[in-house]
């Protein structure tokens, strides 16, 4: 009896211990009967760990970037992040317009080195241009006596006559060939067109029409009988024959310029129309010599009158381009400056 109660007053954790073992059991054994998962709770085991420090990395891998914080930038770190992408999309802008300048630039001056060496070549054009219209057109016109080529009323005069104003409108040709070339701009990459206004091409028409219609108006007054004394063919086609053939190569030569909008336009009427002048008054010696009647002398001033009169016109033209050309440049490099 003694050992009884001294067993139970000895051992009552033991006693606890094995009824919650068996309580665990049971338990256990209910969990796996009805398959529910049994969830245990673990306290959380805070453990303080402390850093490690690596100072050697291998080759491969890169340094890490530290930031260092101080308290007063710790409410203005990353501030502008909205701005980061904006900053790295201009930067990348920048540098390819800096590349493309760059790349510009370098093919500009390969471009120039070559035209600055055709530069040098103008320079001696400013002379041989006059030259050669001086040589062709003035020269056999002032100096060239008219017996030695004006034989009589005939094809062959007329022939000689034909080849004196060709031999003019092939240096002509050659003046303003190089005229052209001596207007273009130094860069000979650009394209230097100049259009002319229409206002010009159709007065410069209307003067030349007219200059074309009063000689065949004289020939067809003079063939029908209404215009007395009558004038033979042969001895007009002398008079105004080189006069209306060299009038159509200007016709033809002023539309080919307006066609290839080139720049010398309005250089063409005039240097065409100066000869003009001379040929018209070729003509009236050849009248004193081949005794023309008075309405054809009278037709032949009148002609050198007008050509006079287009030709100051012509000149006036001249002096308003040159007007224009310099406001426009004013008003582009007063614009380039405000800009």
């Amino acid at each position: 009896m003694n050992q009884g109660m001294a067993s139970l007053a000895r051992s009552p954790s033991a006693m606890s211990i094995t009824r919650i073992t068996q309580g665990h059991f049971k338990s256990l054994l209910l969990l796996k009967a009805s398959k529910v998962p049994y969830v245990l709770r673990f306290h959380r085991v805070h453990i303080r760990r402390s850093p490690v420090c690596c100072t050697k990395f291998p080759q491969w891998e890169p340094s890490p970037v530290t930031y260092a914080l101080t308290e007063k930038a710790g409410d203005k770190f990353l501030d502008k992040s909205s701005e980061l992408f904006e900053t790295l999309r201009s930067e990348s802008s920048d540098s390819g317009d800096e590349a493309s300048i760059t790349k510009a630039e370098d093919r500009t001056d390969t471009t120039n080195q070559p035209v600055a060496q055709l530069q040098f070549l103008k320079w001696p054009l400013w002379l041989l241009g006059p030259s050669v219209l001086l040589g062709t057109g003035m020269v056999p016109t002032l100096w060239l006596p008219i017996s030695a080529i004006f034989i009589g009323p005939n094809v062959v005069s007329l022939l000689s006559l034909i080849g004196l104003d060709c031999i003019f409108n092939l240096g002509c040709t050659l003046f303003l060939l190089m005229a052209d070339y001596c207007a273009k701009l130094k860069n000979l990459g650009q394209a230097s067109k100049s259009k002319p206004p229409v206002s010009y091409q159709f007065w410069n028409l209307v003067a030349t029409l007219t200059g074309l219609a009063i000689p065949l108006m004289m020939l067809f007054g003079s063939q029908k009988g209404y215009l007395q004394p009558q004038l033979p063919f042969i001895p007009y086609a002398v008079l105004l024959g080189p006069y209306i053939l060299l009038l159509s190569v200007q016709m033809l030569t002023e539309m080919l310029t307006w066609h290839w909008e080139s720049p010398i336009w309005l250089v063409t009427p005039v240097v065409y129309e100066a000869y003009r002048v001379l040929q018209l008054m070729r003509g009236l010696k050849l009248g004193v010599e081949l005794s023309a009647p008075a309405w054809m002398m009278h037709t032949i001033r009148g002609l050198v009158c007008w050509w006079v009169l287009i030709l100051g016109v012509q000149l006036m033209r001249v002096a308003w381009f040159a007007g224009f050309t310099a406001r426009a440049q004013r008003q582009q490099s007063s614009a380039s400056a405000d800009a």
